[in-house]
């Protein structure tokens, strides 16, 4: 097993082996957040290409809205200076799947990084949009500001104790996910394979002061589970045309 990179020593948890080819970018991503809220099927069906199965929990598609904080996203081999490649981010995702592999589908990712904006967007056709974030960690809480075109995330979380999930549960279904899905502008579906550790979880507190980034959508009631990631090492394969 390729021991190269932090993410690719614990490959045993994984639901299907690791590509043939060679990881080309790397990142790390740190004080995470996963909040979820359910919403029908029908609510999203049109928005996501018609090739992908929207993946269900309880018979509920589910949208996530996850901050966190990305270090060192660089190519593979090239150097990782903080200030083009360390940065905030914030997406909003639902769950999806095609040929039997489980993945996520992003309707926004907001990064404060206008480069990082052109590559997502250029190498990975994905929706990614420059906005203002704040982010202050603590040794007790992250507070975390997002701003743009009205669309707002204002919150804080504190991490609590280990979270440790039966593999059959919502939030085992929702995090351990090892696959993206974008979509050209012509209209070509992508599949780019990502691998990292299994997570580790923990439970968290949280306060959400404001949270217009879901107001387009008709979901219901925030899952209970609140979950928390430190760290996690991070690498990504190139995009396989489906």
């Amino acid at each position: 097993m390729a021991t190269n990179h932090p993410a690719l020593r614990q490959t045993d948890h994984r639901p299907w082996p690791l590509p043939d080819a060679k990881w080309i970018w790397r990142q790390q991503w740190d004080n995470l957040l996963f909040l979820h809220w359910p919403i029908e099927v029908s609510e999203i069906r049109g928005l996501i290409p018609e090739q992908l199965e929207i993946d269900t929990f309880d018979g509920m598609a589910w949208l996530a809205v996850v901050p966190f904080d990305m270090k060192g996203v660089t190519k593979r081999g090239w150097p990782a200076p903080k200030l083009f490649c360390d940065f905030p981010e914030i997406n909003v995702r639902t769950y999806v799947k095609i040929g039997g592999k489980p993945g996520v589908w992003f309707f926004s990712l907001d990064i404060t990084n206008a480069l990082g904006v052109w590559v997502a967007r250029t190498f990975f056709n994905l929706p990614y949009y420059k906005a203002k974030i704040d982010v202050v960690v603590s040794d007790k809480e992250i507070s975390y500001y997002h701003e743009r075109s009205g669309k707002r995330f204002d919150a804080t979380y504190s991490p609590g104790e280990p979270a440790i999930f039966e593999p059959d549960s919502f939030e085992t279904w929702s995090t351990e996910r090892y696959s993206l899905y974008s979509q050209s502008k012509s209209g070509t579906l992508f599949r780019g394979e990502v691998q990292h550790p299994k997570w580790p979880l923990q439970h968290a507190e949280l306060t959400i002061l404001g949270n217009t980034l879901l107001d387009e959508f008709k979901v219901g009631e925030r899952h209970p589970s609140v979950l928390f990631s430190k760290s996690l090492d991070v690498v990504v394969y190139p995009l396989e045309r489906l």
